[in-house]
């Protein structure tokens, strides 16, 4: 019971602290806007701690954060292994394949008008489709190795990849195109210069969007075949032993890889489109 008492004075506490950040005259400055999320975020877990101790939840249902911390510190070297296997071997190497696959596409398609008007709506179809569907095939094809989750994680990017490519490249007006025609440039001076800076605020929503599809899809290939090791593989097998701790240790290292890829690219859009209105203070 005094857990339940502990978890409310906390969470009202939190509550209160995030509440004065956010009416105090500093609310827009660096250091509160990280303090706000961490608060907030500390607050949950301190909850999550002392609410499952008071209940006391078996751990088949939910363990509680500082049983899955020391799971997390003594299965360091195995979370290294299943991190190297499914996210930089299945997870970014089918990022930037498919990245780099449906960036070309969409040039063509935006050279050639019946590619947009043919292959578009396939990828609308293709793009439908359930990964849980796809992942046994494309695991079936290429093995149980990570060039399987590669080939997985390239279907799921890639179509939102172009789409948000052909869609920025088309951002450009047409009184802007005629202009670079008036000055006699040529399509690719047009392209360089005009259509892909336009296009660039788009590229890098794809980009984000698949960052977060691109871990989904590795860990979720990986519950259809692979070798012993990867997020996926330990998720399936610590289920079946009910080892819950080992599963949310996996879980936090998806999280914070997640997070770190999606913070890089987002590093990247502030430099590349510095000049646009999203970016400006």
């Amino acid at each position: 019971m005094t857990e339940l008492v502990l978890a409310l004075v906390i969470w009202a506490a939190g509550w209160g602290l995030n509440a004065w950040l956010a009416r105090s005259a500093a609310s827009e400055t660096r250091v509160v806007k990280f303090l706000v999320p961490f608060i907030f975020g500390a607050t949950l877990v301190l909850v999550w701690e002392m609410v499952v101790r008071g209940l006391n939840v078996p751990m088949v249902i939910l363990p509680a954060p500082s049983v899955i911390a020391m799971r997390f510190a003594s299965s360091l070297p195995i979370l290294w292994v299943d991190f190297v296997q499914t996210f930089l071997k299945g997870a970014l190497g089918g990022y930037v394949i498919g990245c780099a696959a449906a960036f070309l596409v969409a040039i063509l398609v935006d050279r050639f008008d019946f590619l947009r008007r043919g292959l578009l709506p396939v990828g609308n179809f293709v793009a439908a489709l359930p990964i849980v569907g796809t992942a046994p095939i494309l695991v079936m094809w290429f093995g149980f190795d990570w060039q399987s989750k590669a080939a997985v994680v390239v279907v799921m990017v890639f179509f939102p990849m172009l789409v948000n490519t052909v869609a920025g490249l088309r951002e450009a007006s047409a009184m802007q195109r005629d202009l670079m025609q008036t000055y006699g440039a040529s399509y690719s001076q047009a392209f360089f210069k005009l259509r892909l800076p336009a296009a660039m605020p788009f590229i890098f929503n794809g980009l984000k969007i698949s960052t977060t599809l691109a871990l989904i899809g590795a860990i979720v290939a990986e519950f259809f075949g692979s070798p012993t090791l990867g997020m996926g593989f330990r998720i399936s097998t610590s289920v079946g032993q009910l080892a819950l701790d080992m599963v949310w240790a996996e879980i936090v290292v998806a999280a914070l890889a997640g997070s770190a890829f999606y913070g890089v690219v987002a590093l990247v859009e502030k430099a590349v489109t510095f000049w646009h209105p999203s970016q400006r203070a």
